[in-house]
């Protein structure tokens, strides 16, 4: 037996490498492929905000704007109801909007919302109200609070 016949070669290793190296390419393709099948890449764009807004209602003052204004009253009542982000993530002015049972809407926010931040709006006393979302494509929206008047 030649000892340095047997340390020269190196036949079977090549082909080994290249089956696990194709193995390796046709399961980053598969994963990249399926991704914009199922549409993997757009939902983490549009991915709906965690927020929580706080609501304090007032039928006895007259409406004052806070940093936008708004009225979603369509009855003439002067009911002020005051929405401040309490908690959560900052989101786009221009990606939420106040609106009502009745399809008035509103876009009191004129900033960047974030904790903290308050906005007051004109309502009814028989209004339910919802902050919604919309993502930047304007294909999905999501309420992230609601609100019932007294008379509601």
């Amino acid at each position: 037996m030649d000892i340095k016949k047997l340390l020269q070669d190196d036949d079977a290793v090549s082909p080994v490498i290249g089956v696990i190296l194709m193995v390796a390419i046709t399961v980053i393709l598969a994963a990249v492929i399926a991704s914009f099948v199922l549409g993997l890449g757009d939902q983490a764009q549009n991915e709906q905000p965690t927020a929580s807004f706080d609501f304090d209602y007032d039928s006895s003052s007259a409406f004052t704007s806070g940093d936008g204004d708004g009225s979603l009253d369509d009855e003439g009542d002067q009911n002020q109801l005051d929405i401040k982000h309490s908690s959560g993530d900052s989101i786009s002015d221009a990606r939420l909007t106040v609106k009502d049972d009745d399809g008035n809407s509103v876009s009191p926010f004129s900033s960047e919302v974030s904790a903290g931040t308050s906005v007051s709006v004109q309502i009814g006393n028989d209004d339910t109200i919802r902050v919604v979302w919309t993502s930047e494509s304007g294909e999905t929206t999501s309420t992230l609070s609601t609100y019932e008047a007294p008379g509601a």
